[in-house]
């Protein structure tokens, strides 16, 4: 007797485990929100995130924001299904938990709902509900006729796991409604299911790590990943040597480069600026220009300078650490929580 509860896939876990437990759950594979960061597609995590987080390498450190945010979307889940249940007059349902692929055990999948034509469940389809501010639904560009590129890769990975037919993604946008029935491209979805099972295969399985990409959340990441020791070092053989040599020339023909065009750049606005004069917005007809307009950071030092006794009036006391102090009674804790520094012998940026 199969246990198959969607055309291609079986219950891995139930919904409502212990986190601990669901964490273990989701190392087992690669879920939709997995998909994204490996594709270099998610500003907050890349491939080698979901590498060490499949592998158990990952320290888990919470973010209380990020947590918010989460909890917040989460408890929205539940609207977004009502409003594009009501706007849709499809059944919307509860997923039971974790998917797994039946052929592809590394396939996992937790979709927010499942949606039916009727009361019979009929035209079944994956559904991906997301709420956002409108701030972040500018950033990720949900005002468009086709859904973002994050939410729509989960959605069609769902749909690679369960084997339905469909997928939809809803959205609420502050006050916003929104939602989009993805097109049945089963090209992307086996371009896609290839991708993954490369990455799996060749990466977690293999226990080699991905390339870390250009991200700056991998640049913290890679700053946390090993606790050095102080001046430690590493001899590298002559072909690493080499390698590294490589990237290195490379490195620097792109920080020249990109002082070169740091110079032209401050050459052409300051040509700009100098065309403005005393004003500070300039027009075409029926347009905006360019403005040069006193809003940026406040010069601290200059206004010191300039009025030491009205800077002392305005002063205030603030909490702070004491870093020197810190670092003076906690040395080793204090090292721990400093920045790591990427610097090359003779002064290269």
């Amino acid at each position: 007797m199969s246990d198959l509860i969607t055309p291609t896939a079986r219950l891995l876990a139930p919904s409502g485990l212990p986190r601990d437990e669901w964490l273990d759950v989701r190392r087992q594979g690669i879920g939709g929100s997995d998909v994204a960061a490996i594709l270099g597609m998610d500003k907050r995590r890349g491939p080698l995130h979901v590498y060490l987080d499949k592998r158990g390498e990952l320290r888990e450190e919470r973010d209380a924001k990020l947590d918010r945010a989460a909890r917040r979307g989460h408890r929205l889940e539940g609207l977004v299904a009502e409003f594009f249940a009501e706007e849709t007059g499809r059944i919307v349902l509860n997923t039971p938990g974790t998917l797994q692929h039946a052929e592809h055990p590394w396939m996992l999948a937790n979709p927010d709902r499942i949606s039916f034509a009727d009361s019979n469940f009929a035209d079944p389809a994956v559904l991906e509900c997301k709420s956002r501010t409108w701030r972040s639904a500018r950033a990720e560009d949900w005002g468009g006729d086709e859904p973002p590129d994050g939410p729509a890769l989960q959605a069609y990975w769902y749909r690679a796991v369960t084997g339905y037919g469909k997928a939809h993604v809803a959205g609420l946008v502050d006050d916003d409604f929104v939602h989009f029935e993805l097109a049945d491209d089963t090209e992307l979805i086996g371009h896609l299911v290839t991708l993954v099972a490369d990455f799996w295969r060749d990466h977690v399985e293999a226990g080699i790590p991905p390339e870390p990409g250009d991200l700056e959340s991998t640049d913290e990441l890679l700053g946390r990943l090993w606790d050095a020791t102080a001046d430690s070092f590493r001899l590298f053989n002559p072909e690493e040597s080499k390698a590294a040599d490589a990237l290195l020339a490379r490195r620097a023909e792109v920080v020249a480069e990109r002082r070169a065009l740091e110079r032209e750049l401050g050459a052409i606005e300051n040509k700009l600026k100098a065309r403005l004069g005393d004003a500070e917005i300039a027009l075409a007809p029926g347009r905006e220009l360019y403005s040069w307009k006193r809003n940026g950071n406040f010069a601290y030092k200059r206004f010191r300078q300039a009025y030491p006794d009205l800077a002392r009036e305005y002063t205030r006391t603030a909490k702070a650490i004491d870093g020197e102090r810190l670092a003076a009674e906690q040395p080793e804790i204090h090292r721990r929580f400093r920045a790591r520094v990427f610097r090359v012998p003779g002064g290269t940026v």
